[in-house]
């Protein structure tokens, strides 16, 4: 169990990272990380090591060390393999920011987007929680077409407004995030979870990069058999969601 510090206030956005089997990824990521928000600190990035079996905690831990007195550099591991949704609820519970920039571990969000979504955050309208849209697809052809497919399908069912809900890249309240309801593969579903709690949700576009190294840890098929059962729960859970009323205390 990672312990937070009381002084959770001191640090305005955590970097939160899931990662399976990415040690050839995870310094380069981190490298960019720390150069984008350079000019936005105090920050800390956690990576959440969902049951890796190959050196990505080892390629971590000086990084760690070295980032005692600065901007810290976490790292929390499941001991075993539990899914991208509990990784980042994971390293969610244990961030100390007010703000949770999320991005995936492959390297394809682009870490230099970070600041364009923080400064969304500080609009006028104050959303909860801003999602990166892809401008351009870096993949497979078969994953670009399986994502609208998906995505449109969604649209239809959830009418969540967002265009692109597989984009790792988003930002979100801390404590907006940790009263939805969890379950396996929210991930997909953020932007209809905030909605239908009553969050304001904006977007912005971002960059999308080819992955460099190490392999993609899922499939078409298994990611579409899953995303229908899930998109079914959703939909349940978003015709079921009553806000609470609002109260004064007198």
């Amino acid at each position: 169990m990672a312990t937070v510090s009381a002084d959770r206030d001191a640090v305005r956005l955590s970097v939160v990272i899931p990662v399976y089997n990415e040690a050839e990824n995870v310094i380069p990521l981190l490298d960019e990380i720390e150069a984008a928000l350079a000019a936005h600190g105090p920050f800390e990035v956690v990576f959440v090591d969902d049951a890796s079996d190959d050196d990505t905690a080892a390629r971590l831990a000086p990084r760690i060390a070295a980032s005692a007195g600065g901007n810290p550099v976490r790292l929390v591991r499941h001991v075993q393999r539990s899914g991208q949704s509990a990784a980042v609820r994971t390293g969610v519970k244990a961030a100390r920011g007010t703000w949770i920039a999320t991005l995936d571990g492959d390297g394809q969000n682009d870490p230099a987007d970070i600041p364009a979504l923080l400064a969304r955050s500080g609009e006028a309208d104050t959303p909860l929680m801003v999602g990166g849209l892809r401008r351009k697809r870096r993949d497979t052809w078969s994953k670009r077409a399986a994502s609208r497919f998906a995505n449109g399908l969604r649209q239809a069912m959830l009418r969540d407004g967002c265009a692109d809900t597989g984009c790792g890249l988003k930002l979100f309240r801390r404590d907006a995030f940790l009263d939805l309801p969890y379950f396996g593969a929210m991930h997909r579903f953020l932007p209809a979870l905030f909605r239908a709690h009553g969050h304001p949700v904006a977007y912005v576009p971002v960059n999308h990069r080819p992955r460099q190294r190490g392999a993609s840890k899922y499939t078409n098929l298994r990611r579409g058999l899953i995303g229908v059962v899930d998109l079914l729960g959703v939909f349940w859970l978003q015709r079921r969601t009553r806000l609470s009323p609002a109260v004064e205390e007198r």
